[in-house]
Protein backbone atom coordinates (compact mmCIF):
# COMPACT_ATOMS: atom_id res chain seq x y z
CA UNK A 1 0.00 0.00 0.00
CA UNK A 2 1.53 3.24 -1.21
CA UNK A 3 2.41 5.53 1.89
CA UNK A 4 -0.06 8.06 1.41
CA UNK A 5 -2.87 5.73 1.83
CA UNK A 6 -1.39 3.46 4.66
CA UNK A 7 -0.84 7.00 6.58
CA UNK A 8 -4.65 7.32 5.94
CA UNK A 9 -5.38 4.19 7.75
CA UNK A 10 -3.36 4.39 10.34
CA UNK A 11 -5.10 7.63 11.28
CA UNK A 12 -8.35 6.02 10.48
CA UNK A 13 -7.24 2.78 13.30
CA UNK A 14 -5.88 5.23 15.78
CA UNK A 15 -9.11 7.08 16.35
CA UNK A 16 -11.39 3.92 16.71
CA UNK A 17 -8.70 2.64 19.00
CA UNK A 18 -9.14 5.25 21.02
CA UNK A 19 -12.74 6.76 20.67
CA UNK A 20 -14.39 2.98 20.52
CA UNK A 21 -12.15 0.42 21.86
CA UNK A 22 -10.39 2.02 25.22
CA UNK A 23 -13.76 3.59 26.58
CA UNK A 24 -15.11 0.10 26.01
CA UNK A 25 -12.25 -1.89 28.20
CA UNK A 26 -13.95 -2.24 31.63
CA UNK A 27 -16.81 -2.83 30.35
CA UNK A 28 -15.70 -6.34 28.20
CA UNK A 29 -13.25 -7.31 30.84
CA UNK A 30 -16.24 -7.87 33.07
CA UNK A 31 -18.73 -8.97 30.68
CA UNK A 32 -16.20 -11.05 28.51
CA UNK A 33 -17.54 -10.41 25.20
CA UNK A 34 -16.71 -7.53 22.68
CA UNK A 35 -20.35 -5.96 21.46
CA UNK A 36 -21.20 -6.98 18.10
CA UNK A 37 -21.80 -3.51 16.94
CA UNK A 38 -17.84 -3.28 17.35
CA UNK A 39 -17.34 -6.14 15.25
CA UNK A 40 -19.08 -5.07 12.52
CA UNK A 41 -17.16 -1.78 13.03
CA UNK A 42 -14.17 -3.62 12.69
CA UNK A 43 -15.46 -5.37 9.27
CA UNK A 44 -16.75 -1.93 8.21
CA UNK A 45 -12.79 -0.35 8.65
CA UNK A 46 -11.36 -3.61 6.38
CA UNK A 47 -9.00 -4.89 9.67
CA UNK A 48 -10.06 -8.47 9.09
CA UNK A 49 -8.34 -8.47 5.73
CA UNK A 50 -4.91 -6.52 6.13
CA UNK A 51 -2.32 -9.07 5.06
CA UNK A 52 -4.89 -10.81 3.04
CA UNK A 53 -3.48 -10.14 -0.60
CA UNK A 54 -5.36 -7.38 -2.98
CA UNK A 55 -6.60 -10.27 -4.92
CA UNK A 56 -9.05 -11.71 -2.84
CA UNK A 57 -10.27 -8.06 -1.30
CA UNK A 58 -7.42 -7.47 1.86
CA UNK A 59 -5.29 -4.79 1.77
CA UNK A 60 -2.17 -6.69 0.85
CA UNK A 61 -0.20 -4.67 3.52
CA UNK A 62 3.31 -5.66 3.88
CA UNK A 63 4.71 -7.00 7.14
CA UNK A 64 6.06 -3.64 8.46
CA UNK A 65 2.64 -1.89 8.00
CA UNK A 66 1.04 -4.73 9.41
CA UNK A 67 3.45 -4.17 12.42
CA UNK A 68 2.76 -0.95 12.64
CA UNK A 69 -0.77 -1.35 12.35
CA UNK A 70 -0.65 -4.09 15.42
CA UNK A 71 1.20 -1.54 17.51
CA UNK A 72 -1.78 0.99 17.49
CA UNK A 73 -4.78 -1.71 17.82
CA UNK A 74 -2.56 -3.09 20.61
CA UNK A 75 -2.85 -0.17 22.73
CA UNK A 76 -6.36 -0.85 23.77
CA UNK A 77 -7.17 -3.78 25.61
CA UNK A 78 -5.58 -7.24 23.51
CA UNK A 79 -8.83 -8.33 22.84
CA UNK A 80 -10.23 -6.26 20.24
CA UNK A 81 -6.79 -7.18 17.87
CA UNK A 82 -7.26 -11.14 18.72
CA UNK A 83 -11.41 -10.96 17.34
CA UNK A 84 -9.73 -10.03 14.27
CA UNK A 85 -5.86 -10.90 14.37
CA UNK A 86 -6.62 -14.62 13.38
CA UNK A 87 -7.96 -13.35 9.95
CA UNK A 88 -5.05 -11.30 9.16
CA UNK A 89 -2.21 -13.54 10.69
CA UNK A 90 -1.89 -17.35 11.97
CA UNK A 91 -5.75 -18.18 10.52
CA UNK A 92 -4.70 -17.16 6.95
CA UNK A 93 -0.93 -17.30 6.37
CA UNK A 94 -0.54 -20.72 5.81
CA UNK A 95 -3.90 -20.60 3.31
CA UNK A 96 -2.43 -17.90 1.48
CA UNK A 97 1.37 -19.65 0.87
CA UNK A 98 0.13 -23.16 0.38
CA UNK A 99 -3.31 -23.18 -0.67
CA UNK A 100 -4.81 -24.27 -3.80
CA UNK A 101 -6.06 -21.55 -6.02
CA UNK A 102 -9.95 -22.78 -5.53
CA UNK A 103 -8.83 -22.66 -1.72
CA UNK A 104 -7.80 -19.36 -1.83
CA UNK A 105 -10.56 -18.37 -3.71
CA UNK A 106 -13.47 -19.69 -1.84
CA UNK A 107 -12.13 -18.66 1.61
CA UNK A 108 -9.80 -15.91 1.65
CA UNK A 109 -12.45 -12.89 0.40
CA UNK A 110 -14.68 -14.23 2.99
CA UNK A 111 -11.95 -13.97 5.57
CA UNK A 112 -10.74 -10.84 4.54
CA UNK A 113 -14.49 -9.30 5.34
CA UNK A 114 -14.72 -10.64 8.31
CA UNK A 115 -17.99 -12.88 7.12
CA UNK A 116 -15.74 -16.00 8.31
CA UNK A 117 -13.45 -15.72 11.34
CA UNK A 118 -10.52 -18.89 11.47
CA UNK A 119 -8.86 -19.88 13.77
CA UNK A 120 -5.35 -21.98 14.09
CA UNK A 121 -5.50 -25.62 15.25
CA UNK A 122 -2.57 -26.83 15.85
CA UNK A 123 -1.65 -26.84 19.87
CA UNK A 124 -3.13 -30.51 21.53
CA UNK A 125 -2.97 -31.68 25.59
CA UNK A 126 0.50 -33.06 25.00
CA UNK A 127 2.01 -31.11 21.94
CA UNK A 128 2.44 -27.37 22.64
CA UNK A 129 6.19 -26.73 22.55
CA UNK A 130 6.53 -29.58 20.77
CA UNK A 131 4.15 -29.35 18.24
CA UNK A 132 5.36 -32.22 16.27
CA UNK A 133 4.32 -34.54 19.26
CA UNK A 134 0.37 -34.19 18.22
CA UNK A 135 -1.71 -37.05 18.54
CA UNK A 136 -4.69 -36.28 16.69
CA UNK A 137 -5.18 -38.62 13.93
CA UNK A 138 -6.19 -38.43 9.74
CA UNK A 139 -6.68 -41.68 8.43
CA UNK A 140 -7.73 -41.82 4.78
CA UNK A 141 -10.85 -44.03 4.16
CA UNK A 142 -10.76 -47.32 1.87
CA UNK A 143 -13.33 -46.84 -0.38
CA UNK A 144 -14.50 -43.28 0.66
CA UNK A 145 -13.51 -41.74 -2.46
CA UNK A 146 -10.35 -40.06 -0.59
CA UNK A 147 -11.93 -38.89 2.53
CA UNK A 148 -10.25 -38.51 5.55
CA UNK A 149 -11.12 -39.49 9.08
CA UNK A 150 -10.09 -37.14 11.98
CA UNK A 151 -9.73 -37.77 15.67
CA UNK A 152 -8.33 -36.13 18.39
CA UNK A 153 -8.50 -32.85 20.85
CA UNK A 154 -7.16 -29.07 20.33
CA UNK A 155 -6.62 -26.71 22.89
CA UNK A 156 -5.82 -23.39 23.72
CA UNK A 157 -7.02 -22.41 20.26
CA UNK A 158 -7.62 -18.46 20.00
CA UNK A 159 -11.29 -18.02 18.56
CA UNK A 160 -12.33 -21.94 18.72
CA UNK A 161 -15.81 -21.19 19.93
CA UNK A 162 -16.50 -18.85 17.39
CA UNK A 163 -14.32 -19.99 14.19
CA UNK A 164 -16.21 -20.64 10.83
CA UNK A 165 -13.10 -22.15 9.87
CA UNK A 166 -10.60 -24.25 11.29
CA UNK A 167 -7.54 -24.95 9.95
CA UNK A 168 -6.70 -28.53 11.62
CA UNK A 169 -3.49 -30.34 11.95
CA UNK A 170 -3.41 -33.86 11.97
CA UNK A 171 -1.33 -37.07 11.72
CA UNK A 172 -1.73 -38.71 8.27
CA UNK A 173 1.18 -41.04 8.63
CA UNK A 174 0.88 -43.01 11.97
CA UNK A 175 3.33 -45.05 12.28
CA UNK A 176 5.70 -41.51 11.25
CA UNK A 177 7.44 -39.51 14.19
CA UNK A 178 8.37 -35.37 14.17
CA UNK A 179 7.38 -33.16 11.54
CA UNK A 180 7.24 -35.67 8.58
CA UNK A 181 3.49 -37.26 8.23
CA UNK A 182 1.96 -33.92 9.45
CA UNK A 183 -0.89 -32.68 7.18
CA UNK A 184 -3.28 -29.64 7.30
CA UNK A 185 -6.57 -29.52 6.43
CA UNK A 186 -9.32 -26.41 5.74
CA UNK A 187 -12.65 -27.70 8.22
CA UNK A 188 -15.89 -25.40 7.98
CA UNK A 189 -17.44 -25.68 11.21
CA UNK A 190 -21.06 -27.58 11.15
CA UNK A 191 -18.49 -30.68 9.80
CA UNK A 192 -19.96 -33.80 11.13
CA UNK A 193 -17.64 -34.90 13.95
CA UNK A 194 -16.12 -30.94 14.84
CA UNK A 195 -17.48 -29.28 17.82
CA UNK A 196 -15.83 -26.91 19.98
CA UNK A 197 -16.95 -26.74 23.96
CA UNK A 198 -17.87 -23.59 26.33
CA UNK A 199 -14.45 -21.17 26.25
CA UNK A 200 -11.93 -21.46 28.50
CA UNK A 201 -12.32 -19.12 32.07
CA UNK A 202 -8.90 -17.07 31.83
CA UNK A 203 -6.89 -14.79 33.97
CA UNK A 204 -6.77 -12.23 31.48
CA UNK A 205 -8.14 -11.23 27.85
CA UNK A 206 -11.78 -11.42 28.89
CA UNK A 207 -13.53 -11.07 25.42
CA UNK A 208 -11.11 -13.27 23.49
CA UNK A 209 -12.50 -16.56 23.37
CA UNK A 210 -9.98 -19.74 23.63
CA UNK A 211 -11.32 -23.49 23.74
CA UNK A 212 -10.63 -26.94 22.12
CA UNK A 213 -11.91 -28.22 19.21
CA UNK A 214 -12.92 -32.18 19.31
CA UNK A 215 -12.53 -34.47 16.63
CA UNK A 216 -15.01 -37.35 16.59
CA UNK A 217 -14.84 -39.41 12.98
CA UNK A 218 -14.42 -36.01 11.42
CA UNK A 219 -15.12 -37.00 8.05
CA UNK A 220 -13.08 -34.41 5.50
CA UNK A 221 -13.08 -34.61 1.25
CA UNK A 222 -9.39 -35.33 -0.05
CA UNK A 223 -9.91 -31.51 -1.05
CA UNK A 224 -9.83 -30.38 1.82
CA UNK A 225 -5.88 -31.13 2.64
CA UNK A 226 -4.53 -27.30 2.22
CA UNK A 227 -2.38 -27.03 -0.73
CA UNK A 228 -3.75 -30.78 -1.54
CA UNK A 229 -0.47 -32.41 -1.16
CA UNK A 230 -0.58 -34.47 2.24
CA UNK A 231 2.35 -34.49 4.89
CA UNK A 232 3.16 -30.88 4.16
CA UNK A 233 1.45 -29.84 7.27
CA UNK A 234 3.97 -28.89 9.50
CA UNK A 235 6.09 -26.76 6.62
CA UNK A 236 2.80 -24.81 6.32
CA UNK A 237 2.56 -24.18 10.00
CA UNK A 238 6.49 -23.15 10.02
CA UNK A 239 5.68 -20.01 7.62
CA UNK A 240 2.77 -19.10 9.29
CA UNK A 241 4.46 -19.34 12.72
CA UNK A 242 7.53 -17.57 11.42
CA UNK A 243 5.52 -14.40 10.39
CA UNK A 244 2.96 -14.33 12.94
CA UNK A 245 6.19 -13.95 15.99
CA UNK A 246 6.94 -10.89 14.14
CA UNK A 247 3.13 -9.62 14.80
CA UNK A 248 3.03 -11.07 18.11
CA UNK A 249 5.98 -8.97 18.83
CA UNK A 250 4.40 -5.77 17.70
CA UNK A 251 1.34 -7.01 19.49
CA UNK A 252 3.92 -6.76 22.50
CA UNK A 253 5.20 -3.24 21.72
CA UNK A 254 1.39 -1.50 21.87
CA UNK A 255 0.44 -2.51 25.29
CA UNK A 256 3.64 -1.65 26.56
CA UNK A 257 3.34 2.28 25.08
CA UNK A 258 0.19 2.74 26.43
CA UNK A 259 1.61 1.61 29.82
CA UNK A 260 4.52 3.72 29.83
CA UNK A 261 1.59 7.04 29.12
CA UNK A 262 -0.23 5.74 31.68
CA UNK A 263 2.21 5.51 34.82
CA UNK A 264 3.65 8.95 33.38
CA UNK A 265 0.20 10.59 33.51
CA UNK A 266 -0.17 8.87 37.12
CA UNK A 267 3.49 9.79 38.36
CA UNK A 268 2.57 13.40 37.50
CA UNK A 269 -0.71 13.36 38.93
CA UNK A 270 -0.21 11.10 42.53
CA UNK A 271 0.89 13.33 45.12
CA UNK A 272 3.08 12.18 47.84
CA UNK A 273 5.13 14.04 50.66
CA UNK A 274 4.02 17.68 49.17
CA UNK A 275 4.79 16.78 45.40
CA UNK A 276 3.56 14.56 42.67
CA UNK A 277 5.60 11.05 42.56
CA UNK A 278 7.18 11.97 39.28
CA UNK A 279 9.81 14.25 40.71
CA UNK A 280 10.96 10.91 42.95
CA UNK A 281 14.10 9.78 40.92
CA UNK A 282 13.17 6.20 41.93
CA UNK A 283 9.72 6.81 40.54
CA UNK A 284 11.14 8.46 37.06
CA UNK A 285 13.87 4.77 36.91
CA UNK A 286 10.89 2.92 36.50
CA UNK A 287 9.16 4.87 33.73
CA UNK A 288 12.44 6.22 32.25
CA UNK A 289 14.00 2.50 31.89
CA UNK A 290 10.47 1.22 30.34
CA UNK A 291 10.21 3.93 27.51
CA UNK A 292 13.85 2.73 26.78
CA UNK A 293 12.83 -0.61 26.69
CA UNK A 294 9.83 -0.09 24.45
CA UNK A 295 11.73 2.23 22.32
CA UNK A 296 14.22 -0.52 21.56
CA UNK A 297 11.34 -3.46 21.00
CA UNK A 298 9.74 -1.25 18.46
CA UNK A 299 12.92 -0.85 16.54
CA UNK A 300 14.10 -4.49 16.34
CA UNK A 301 10.41 -5.55 15.35
CA UNK A 302 10.19 -2.68 12.42
CA UNK A 303 14.15 -3.62 11.39
CA UNK A 304 13.00 -7.46 11.23
CA UNK A 305 9.55 -7.05 9.20
CA UNK A 306 11.70 -4.81 6.78
CA UNK A 307 14.27 -7.65 6.27
CA UNK A 308 11.32 -10.06 5.69
CA UNK A 309 9.69 -7.80 3.31
CA UNK A 310 13.02 -7.69 1.47
CA UNK A 311 13.30 -11.69 1.15
CA UNK A 312 15.54 -12.29 3.96
CA UNK A 313 15.16 -15.19 6.04
CA UNK A 314 14.75 -13.56 9.75
CA UNK A 315 14.11 -17.22 11.27
CA UNK A 316 16.39 -16.00 14.29
CA UNK A 317 15.38 -12.44 14.15
CA UNK A 318 12.08 -13.48 14.27
CA UNK A 319 12.88 -15.44 17.51
CA UNK A 320 14.69 -12.60 18.81
CA UNK A 321 11.88 -10.17 18.24
CA UNK A 322 9.35 -12.39 20.32
CA UNK A 323 11.20 -13.02 23.15
CA UNK A 324 12.82 -9.69 23.44
CA UNK A 325 8.89 -7.56 22.64
CA UNK A 326 7.20 -9.86 25.27
CA UNK A 327 9.17 -10.01 27.86
CA UNK A 328 9.63 -6.11 28.14
CA UNK A 329 6.43 -6.34 28.07
CA UNK A 330 6.07 -8.07 31.22
CA UNK A 331 8.62 -5.78 32.92
CA UNK A 332 6.57 -2.46 31.62
CA UNK A 333 3.29 -3.89 33.02
CA UNK A 334 4.72 -4.97 36.45
CA UNK A 335 6.82 -1.26 36.45
CA UNK A 336 3.17 0.23 35.94
CA UNK A 337 1.20 -1.63 38.76
CA UNK A 338 4.52 -0.16 40.99
CA UNK A 339 3.74 2.90 40.03
CA UNK A 340 0.45 3.08 40.82
CA UNK A 341 1.02 1.38 43.95
CA UNK A 342 -2.84 0.42 45.69
CA UNK A 343 -4.41 2.11 42.45
CA UNK A 344 -2.61 -0.09 40.26
CA UNK A 345 -3.59 -3.63 41.95
CA UNK A 346 -6.94 -3.06 42.17
CA UNK A 347 -9.16 -4.45 39.37
CA UNK A 348 -10.42 -2.04 37.28
CA UNK A 349 -7.51 -0.45 36.73
CA UNK A 350 -5.39 -0.36 33.36
CA UNK A 351 -2.22 -1.36 34.74
CA UNK A 352 -4.24 -4.37 36.57
CA UNK A 353 -5.99 -5.05 33.62
CA UNK A 354 -3.36 -5.10 31.11
CA UNK A 355 -1.15 -6.71 33.47
CA UNK A 356 -2.85 -9.72 33.35
CA UNK A 357 -3.47 -9.44 29.60
CA UNK A 358 0.06 -9.39 28.43
CA UNK A 359 0.73 -12.45 30.96
CA UNK A 360 -0.09 -14.67 28.03
CA UNK A 361 2.84 -12.76 25.85
CA UNK A 362 5.63 -14.65 27.03
CA UNK A 363 3.80 -18.72 26.70
CA UNK A 364 2.09 -18.48 23.13
CA UNK A 365 3.69 -18.30 19.43
CA UNK A 366 6.90 -20.38 21.47
CA UNK A 367 7.51 -19.18 25.21
CA UNK A 368 10.29 -17.28 25.86
CA UNK A 369 12.31 -20.57 26.90
CA UNK A 370 11.68 -21.95 23.69
CA UNK A 371 13.22 -18.63 21.72
CA UNK A 372 16.05 -18.93 23.51
CA UNK A 373 16.48 -22.45 22.46
CA UNK A 374 15.99 -21.88 19.02
CA UNK A 375 18.06 -18.44 19.01
CA UNK A 376 21.02 -20.24 20.00
CA UNK A 377 19.92 -23.22 17.42
CA UNK A 378 19.73 -20.23 14.92
CA UNK A 379 23.16 -18.61 15.76
CA UNK A 380 25.10 -21.78 16.01
CA UNK A 381 23.54 -22.54 12.22
CA UNK A 382 24.56 -19.64 11.04
CA UNK A 383 28.24 -19.51 12.55
CA UNK A 384 28.51 -23.01 10.62
CA UNK A 385 27.17 -21.59 7.34
CA UNK A 386 30.08 -18.75 7.39
CA UNK A 387 32.73 -21.26 8.22
CA UNK A 388 31.44 -23.78 5.35
CA UNK A 389 31.36 -20.58 2.72
CA UNK A 390 34.76 -19.36 4.01
CA UNK A 391 36.80 -22.67 3.70
CA UNK A 392 39.28 -23.37 1.10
Amino acid sequence: MRDAAFQAMLDEIRGFVRETCIPLEAEIDRTDRIPEPVVEAMRRLGLFGHSIPLAYGGAGLSTEQLARVNMEVSQAATVFRARFGGNTGIASEALIADGTPEQKTTWLPRLATGEVTGCFALTEPDAGSDATALKTTAVIECGGGGRYRLNGTKCYITNAPIADLFTVFARTEPETRGARGITAFLIPRGTPGLSTPEAYRKMGQHGSPVGEVHLKDCLVPADAVLGGMPGQGFRSAMKALNKQRINLAALCVGPAIRLVDEMLAFANQREQFGQPIAGFQLVQQLFAQSNVEVAAARALVLETARKRDAGEDVTLEASMCKLFASETCGRVADRAVQVMGGAGYIAGNVAERFFRDVRLFRLYEGTSQIHILNIAKQMQSRLGSRKDATSP
